[in-house]
C-alpha cells in the first residue's frame, strides 16, 4: 500500500474533499462517488458519509493509498 500524508491546516477537512486534495479523485464529485461505492475506509472502518470531517491523527485508505492527516505547520 503507497502511503502518503496531508497537512490539514484547519479544524477538519470534509473526506470528498481531502481526496480530492490528494489526487485520489479529479473532483470533489469524483470523491463523493467513491466514498459511496464503499471504496473509502477511515481509520480502518468503511465510511459513508461523504462529507466526513477527517481531523489530523487520522488515517484514510482507498484505491491502495494510505493517507495520514497530520497538523500543518502555520
Amino acid at each position: 500500500m503507497n502511503k502518503t500524508e496531508f497537512q490539514l491546516n484547519g479544524e477538519y477537512v470534509e473526506l470528498c474533499n481531502l481526496l480530492k486534495l490528494t489526487g485520489l479523485a479529479n473532483s470533489g464529485g469524483h470523491g463523493k462517488a467513491l466514498v459511496g461505492q464503499g471504496e473509502v475506509r477511515v481509520d480502518g472502518q468503511p465510511e459513508i458519509r461523504k462529507t466526513a470531517k477527517i481531523h489530523a491523527g487520522q488515517v484514510v485508505e482507498c484505491m491502495g493509498m494510505r493517507i495520514t492527516v497530520v497538523k500543518g505547520k502555520h
